[in-house]
């Protein structure tokens, strides 16, 4: 198998890792209560998912 012939600089590697931050996750607005939330999942809020309320202790 090869291998490098020589160690790579401390350069070439923050070359090669700088696209590799961690990204922050994309929010939307619940229409029930108008707070932020993940897209795709219930509201920890208000508890409502697709109209319906899913959660019933977040609406407590």
């Amino acid at each position: 198998m090869p291998l490098p012939k020589r160690k790579q600089s401390i350069s070439k590697k923050g070359m090669r890792t700088s696209h590799d931050h961690i990204t922050l996750p994309h929010l939307s607005n619940c229409p029930k209560c108008n707070e932020l939330r993940l897209p795709h999942q219930a509201c920890p809020h208000c508890g409502f998912y697709k109209g319906r309320l899913v959660l019933p202790k977040a609406a407590e």
